[in-house]
């Protein structure tokens, strides 16, 4: 569902608390609640379900990528001392 939908939804279920008197602000007040809903959420710094999914495949892929690294380094200074001794 978009996130837009979402909020028209949530701000017309929070307006229907009104009481029936107030009908004639029902719109007013759906309005201001959907512009504060968005403006909380944007201040919120929240990214959506398939930007986190795109950032945590792409954490997995560098973690991978470092481990190799970290394994080859380990290699390469282990080798190191053992060609010193060598050539002595």
């Amino acid at each position: 569902m978009d996130i837009n939908n979402q909020l028209d939804g949530l701000a017309k279920r929070l307006s229907s608390f009104l009481p029936p008197s107030m009908n004639e602000l029902h719109q007013d007040v759906e309005q201001n609640l959907r512009s504060g809903l968005e403006s909380g959420l944007r201040k919120m710094n929240l990214v959506s379900r398939e930007e986190f999914d795109v950032q945590t495949a792409v954490l997995l892929r560098t973690r991978e990528k470092v481990e190799k690294l970290e394994q080859l380094v380990e290699q390469l200074t282990t080798q190191q001392p053992a060609k010193k001794e060598n050539k002595s």
